[in-house]
């Protein structure tokens, strides 16, 4: 294909909440660490571990014999953050380490706060600066510091623990990526006519096959799709899911049908909502047409469509959309 423009490049950001359940290791763990205490779990050779691992690495026998350790500890190797990324203990430069704490035979990871890689050393003593907020599992850690370190009355080394009985079992670590999207020149013209209001897909020249969005080669023969077609707004619905369960960040009140649209003319189906109709009414077969978003909202994005709502049509027979399920 030729005269293609400068293909399409925009930042992305995904991101959710994970939330997991500890079990009772590392809820025990964790709940010490809501207490500003530091447990490990001792193994089959003697060894105490920190953090408690659940099975012994010597003979994979479940562990539960955990036992105090103190906040404080040694450096035993460390390697320079001059740049902390989102999401890092510490917003400046400090340093990452392999901290022994008193009474562990095992070290464990975290960040280190100190103003310059010159005054951090392996063999030097540190200390825990609690956090602020408890409740965070390892997070309740803000950080080590220099045992020398004066302590702040904000540093969270307070001694005034109050008597929290409920254990901690679940935790919720937030997730974030973000990166820089390059589209394909076969989906840069697709995402440029999307902002024109025109669904553009390509044909395969062995097998004819029509895909949207346009993948630039043909997946069943790996042959260049040059041909562009444009397919109009108007599909049958080939498989569905009525979505009855409320989650964060959702824009519809459930019941509602998210289901798989195959374009008149197309070979492939692609992902949207379906409304218009009472979720139960939603059937395979059922013709359904786009409903635009008003022209000056429209952007490089499927989103320019709102939604398909139902035609009135007869339904499609299953024969005509049995090989696109």
């Amino acid at each position: 294909m030729t005269g293609l423009s400068e293909p399409l490049s925009a930042p992305l950001e995904v991101g959710f909440d994970y939330t997991r359940s500890l079990g009772p290791v590392h809820g025990r763990f964790a709940t010490a660490l809501r207490e500003r205490r530091i447990i490990g779990v001792r193994g089959s050779d003697g060894r105490v571990h920190v953090p408690p691992v659940e099975y012994d690495p010597e003979t994979a026998a479940a562990l539960d014999e955990f036992v105090p350790v103190r906040s404080r500890g040694t450096v035993v190797s460390w390697t320079w953050m001059p740049e902390p990324l989102e999401g890092q203990p510490l917003r400046h430069p400090f340093a990452w380490a392999f901290v022994l704490l008193d009474g562990a035979d095992t070290p464990m990871l975290h960040a280190v706060d100190v103003p310059a890689p010159e005054q951090i050393r392996t063999g030097m003593r540190v200390r825990v600066r609690w956090a602020e907020e408890r409740g965070n599992g390892i997070r309740d850690i803000a950080c080590f510091e220099p045992e020398q370190a004066v302590v702040s009355e904000k540093s969270g080394n307070s001694k005034d623990i109050h008597p929290q009985p409920e254990p901690v079992t679940m935790l919720t670590t937030p997730v974030h990526l973000h990166y820089q999207h390059s589209a394909s020149p076969e989906e840069s013209r697709y995402l440029r006519g999307l902002a024109d209001g025109r669904l553009l897909g390509q044909r395969c020249p062995a097998c004819e096959k029509v895909y949207i969005p346009p993948r630039g080669a043909c997946p069943t023969d790996g042959v260049p799709t040059e041909e562009e077609v444009e397919l109009p707004d108007t599909g049958i619905v080939t498989t569905f899911c009525i979505v009855n369960v409320p989650f964060l960040g959702q824009r519809l009140k459930p019941p509602y049908v998210s289901a798989y649209v195959l374009l008149d003319g197309a070979d492939i189906a692609f992902l949207h909502l379906v409304l218009g109709c009472a979720a139960e009414e939603v059937r395979m077969g059922m013709r359904v047409r786009a409903v635009w978003k008003p022209r000056e909202q429209w952007g490089n994005t499927l989103e320019n469509i709102d939604h398909f709502h139902p035609t009135g049509e007869p339904d499609a027979p299953f024969e005509s959309y049995a090989q696109h399920l």
